[in-house]
C-alpha cells in the first residue's frame, strides 16, 4: 500500500454526478474551463526529488473565467477535512482565497503520487498533510508565479513590479489589476518556472480555523457519494456471501423462482456469494435474501472452519504469551534479565476483540462498459491507483482504458481499501460484463459485517519491574497475532528478521526512559480477514500498556501522573504535553472525589505516540447502572505544526468518539465460524447521549509535522480505564468495557 505503479498513463476523471449521461461522464464539453487546467494528454512522471510532481500545476489546478478555482486533490475526502485542508495551503501560496475552491479527488495517474518521494498515493495513516505539506506550498507558489508574469506582460510592466492580492494581480505604481479569471488563459501558455518558491514570514490562511468547504453541500444534499451514483440504464445488485468465509456457491435450489420474481433481471453465482440483478435495489435485495443456497469449498480456499471461534482464538492467542518472538526494533537492554533482578515485578494479560469499521456509508461500486472499449468505475476508495490495478485484472482491460472515479466516502476509518477479491467493485465489474450493462452493486449492512477486514482480536502479556525507588527497571511484553501488515503483505514487508509493526505498535516505541525493553511478536494468523481501522495497532495496544503503566505505578506507590513525569524526564516535549492537558482539566487530580451534581467521579490519564504526533488524555468517569459514564474528555494534542486548528480539533473530537465507542461497546464475536453481529442492533456504538465533553489543547512544539486523523484515538480507552480503577479499584484489562457490570469501590 505504500508504492504503486508508476508507469500507467492517467486516466481523465470528471467525478461523479447523479444521473449521469455517458456524454457528461465522458467529457466536459468544449470551451467551459480555461487555462491553468487540465492536462490535454496523460500526466507523465518526472524524477524530481521529494517533491516531484509539485510543480505539474496544470494536472492539479483550474482555473475558470470567473476566478473559480478547481483542485484535484490526490487524497480522498471521507469527512476528515482534507479537501480543505490541501485547499488551504494551496491557497496560501497562490494568494486566492479558500472559497473559490472546489476540490475534487484526483483521478490514478502517476501526478498525483505524492508520497513517499513520488512513488505512491492512498489516503491513510495520518499521512496526507504531513508528506505533502511542501508539495501543495510549491504548487501554489508556481502557479501564483505563472500568474504573475502572464499579469506583467498583460499590463507591460517588469515582473518585479507586481504583486498579487487574493485572487487579482496588482501593479502598485499604475494602481491597475488583473483577476487571477483574466490571466488564466495566457498564464497556463507560459513554461512552468522551475524555481518558484514558497513565501517566508507570517501566513494569512496557513494555521487559522478556515471554514470546511464542504459544509454546504453536504448540508443541502448536493454532496455526491459513492451510494448517490446513478448510470443511464443501470442494474442494480444485491449480494449475499456463503456463511463462512471461503466457501463457494454451488447448487441454486430456487433460482427458477428467484428469477421470476418482479423486477429480476438475472442470478449470477460470484466468487464467495450469489448475486441477483434487478430494475431496483430493494427488488433486488428482496430477491437475495431468498436465495436457497448450497454452499461448496470447491475452489480449493480455505473455508473458516465451523468450530472457529473468537473465544477459540484468544486462547490460541494466550497460549503463545511466553513462546519466542521477533523483538521490535526499539529494544534495549536486557528486559528478562532485569525482569529477574527487579525488586517487584508485575504481570497482566490484555486482551481486544475483533471490531468492524462501522462507517456510515455502506459499500458499493457502479460500473459501465462503454462502448468505445473504456471502462468507468465509481467506487469509494483510498487509494486510486491500487484500485485501478485491480480493475485491470479483473476486466482484462488496459489502464489507459480505465477510469476511477473516487466519489466523497461517507467514512472510512481503513474500510476502503481492497482486501482481497471480495469487494463490491469486483463484483460490479463481474456482472457488468456479464450483462453488457451497466451495473450497481451495494452491500447491505449484513453483508458488510459478514465481509469486513476487521480489526484484529489481540491480546497481550505484559511484565514489569521495578526497583526499591519504584522506577521502572524492565518492561517485556509478547504479542501474538496478526496485524494488517503480516495478513496482506507477508514477511516482505516487515523487515528482516519479520516483525509486524502492525500488531506492536502502541506497546513498542513509547517514549518512556526504561533502560532495559523488549517487545516480541510471535505470528499466530487469523483464519478471518483483517484491515486497517482507525489508529490501526495503537487502537488496542496503547490501551494495554497505558493501562498496565498505572498498574506499576500502584505497586510503585506512586500517583499515576507523576509515575509518568518521572520517566519523562529526558523529554520536555512529553513533559510539556502532560501538563497542558492537565492544565486544561483545571489540573490533575486522580480522586475518587464527589462531584458538585452528587456523582462520585474520578480521573484517568494515559499517553499516546501514534503517526508522528504527540497525544496526552485524561478522561472523567463514574458508574450508574453497572455502566462507566464518561461525562469528560480532555486531549492535549502536539502534532508539531498545524494547517487547520479547527479541523484538528475536530478530529480530535471524532477519534474521542470512536475511541470511546470501540472501548466501551464494540465487538463482533466469531461462532461456529460465523460473525455474530450484522447489524447497529447487535453491534453496539456510542450513541449521542452518551457523547461525553471534548475539550482540545492543540500545542505547537515545532517537531516534524505529524498526522491528526488517528492520533486521538487510542488514549482514550487506556484514560478510561484507569479512571475506572481510582474509582472502584477494579482493574479492566479486556474490552469492550460493557462486558462486565461494575459498582462503586
Amino acid at each position: 500500500m505504500t508504492h504503486f505503479d508508476q508507469t500507467m498513463r492517467a486516466a481523465f476523471a470528471t467525478g461523479g454526478a447523479v444521473n449521469l449521461s455517458r456524454r457528461a461522464a465522458l467529457g466536459l464539453g468544449g470551451g467551459l474551463l480555461l487555462a491553468i487546467g487540465l492536462p490535454s494528454r496523460a500526466p507523465r512522471a518526472q524524477a524530481m526529488g521529494g517533491v516531484a510532481h509539485a510543480r505539474k500545476v496544470p494536472s492539479y489546478l483550474t482555473i475558470r473565467p470567473d476566478g473559480r478555482i478547481a483542485l484535484q486533490n490526490p487524497f480522498a475526502e471521507g469527512g476528515q477535512g482534507i479537501h480543505t485542508a490541501v485547499a488551504q495551503v494551496v491557497a496560501e501560496e497562490l494568494d486566492a482565497d479558500l472559497a473559490a475552491f472546489d476540490v475534487t479527488t484526483a483521478p490514478a495517474g502517476a501526478d498525483y503520487q505524492v508520497m513517499f518521494g513520488g512513488n505512491g498515493r492512498f489516503t491513510g495513516g495520518s499521512y496526507s498533510i504531513r508528506s505533502t505539506y511542501q508539495h501543495f506550498r510549491i504548487l501554489g507558489a508556481t502557479a501564483r508565479a505563472m500568474l504573475v508574469q502572464a499579469g506583467a506582460a498583460r499590463l507591460g510592466v517588469p515582473v518585479a513590479g507586481c504583486a498579487t492580492e487574493p485572487g487579482f494581480v496588482v501593479h502598485a505604481a499604475s494602481n491597475r489589476r488583473l483577476s487571477y479569471g483574466e490571466l488564466a488563459e495566457a498564464a497556463a501558455a507560459l513554461p512552468v518556472p522551475a524555481d518558484a518558491q514558497p513565501k517566508t514570514g507570517r501566513f494569512r490562511l496557513i494555521g487559522t480555523p478556515a471554514k470546511r468547504l464542504d459544509t454546504r453541500a453536504k448540508s443541502t444534499g448536493r454532496a455526491i457519494y459513492g451510494l448517490d451514483v446513478k448510470i443511464e440504464g443501470m442494474l442494480q445488485a444485491a449480494v449475499v456471501h456463503a456463511p463462512r468465509a471461503g466457501a463457494e456457491p454451488g447448487d441454486l435450489v430456487n433460482e427458477a423462482a428467484l428469477r421470476a420474481m418482479p423486477g429480476v433481471h438475472s442470478v449470477h453465482r460470484l466468487p464467495g456469494a450469489v448475486a441477483v440483478l434487478a430494475d431496483s435495489f430493494w427488488r433486488a435485495k428482496s430477491a437475495a435474501e431468498k436465495a436457497e443456497v448450497i454452499w461448496t469449498s470447491t475452489s480449493g480456499a480455505a473455508v473458516v472452519a465451523e468450530d472457529f471461534s473468537s473465544a477459540g482464538q484468544l486462547a490460541a492467542l494466550r497460549a503463545q504469551a511466553d513462546g519466542a518472538g521477533t523483538p521490535a526494533r526499539d529494544a534495549r537492554g536486557d528486559a528478562p534479565g532485569a525482569l529477574r533482578g527487579a525488586a517487584k515485578v508485575v504481570t497482566s494479560d490484555y486482551d481486544a476483540p475483533y471490531l468492524a469499521h462501522a462507517q456510515l456509508e455502506p459499500p458499493s461500486a457502479t460500473v459501465r462498459f462503454n462502448g468505445d472499449g473504456t471502462l468507468d468505475v465509481w467506487t469509494p476508495n483510498q487509494a486510486p491507483e491500487l484500485f485501478r490495478n485491480i480493475v485491470v485484472e479483473e476486466s482484462g482491460l488496459p489502464a489507459d482504458r480505465i477510469r476511477v472515479h473516487s466519489p466523497l466516502l461517507g467514512g472510512f476509518f481503513g474500510r476502503h481499501f481492497t482486501y482481497g477479491q471480495h469487494h463490491p467493485m469486483n463484483q460490479a465489474i463481474r456482472l457488468a460484463k456479464a450483462v453488457n450493462r451497466p451495473v450497481k452493486v451495494i452491500w447491505t449492512r449484513e453483508e458488510e459485517f459478514a465481509r469486513d477486514a476487521y480489526r484484529p482480536l489481540s491480546f497481550a502479556r505484559l511484565r514489569g519491574g521495578l526497583d526499591a525507588n519504584g522506577r521502572i527497571v524492565a518492561l517485556h511484553a509478547t504479542v501474538p497475532g496478526e496485524g494488517p501488515v503480516a495478513k496482506h503483505f507477508g514477511p516482505s514487508r516487515m523487515g528482516n528478521p519479520p516483525h509486524d509493526t502492525s500488531a506492536t505498535e502502541g506497546v513498542a516505541d513509547k517514549p518512556y526512559d526504561i533502560a532495559n525493553r523488549r517487545v516480541d511478536w510471535v505470528h499466530v494468523p487469523h483464519p478471518v480477514n483483517v484491515g486497517f481501522w482507525r489508529s490501526v495497532g495503537h487502537s488496542m495496544n496503547d490501551f494495554f500498556y497505558e493501562s498496565f503503566l498505572d498498574e506499576l505505578a500502584e505497586a510503585a506507590g506512586q500517583d499515576p501522573f507523576a509515575f509518568r513525569m518521572a520517566h519523562l524526564g529526558h523529554s520536555e516535549r512529553h513533559r510539556n504535553l502532560l501538563n497542558a492537558v492537565a492544565e486544561l482539566s483545571g489540573g490533575w487530580r486522580r480522586g475518587p472525589y464527589a462531584h458538585p451534581d452528587g456523582s462520585r467521579r474520578a480521573r484517568g490519564i494515559a499517553m499516546a505516540s501514534p503517526f508522528g504526533s504527540e497525544v496526552a488524555t485524561i478522561a472523567e468517569v463514574s458508574i450508574r447502572d453497572g455502566e462507566v459514564v464518561v461525562h469528560d474528555v480532555w486531549v492535549a494534542i502536539d502534532p508539531g505544526s498545524i494547517v487547520n486548528p479547527a479541523i484538528i480539533a475536530a478530529q480530535v473530537e471524532s477519534a474521542v468518539c470512536i475511541g470511546l465507542s470501540s472501548a466501551a461497546f464494540e465487538e463482533v464475536v466469531f461462532e461456529g465460524g460465523r460473525p455474530q453481529q450484522r447489524n447497529y442492533d447487535a453491534y453496539r456504538i456510542l450513541a449521542r447521549a452518551e457523547m461525553p465533553k471534548v475539550h482540545v489543547r492543540i500545542v505547537e512544539s515545532g517537531a516534524a509535522m505529524g498526522g491528526i486523523g488517528e492520533p486521538g484515538t487510542p488514549g482514550v480507552p487506556p484514560a478510561v480505564a484507569n479512571a475506572v480503577a481510582a474509582l472502584t479499584g477494579r482493574r479492566l484489562r479486556s474490552l469492550p468495557f460493557a462486558k462486565e457490570r461494575l459498582g462503586q469501590a
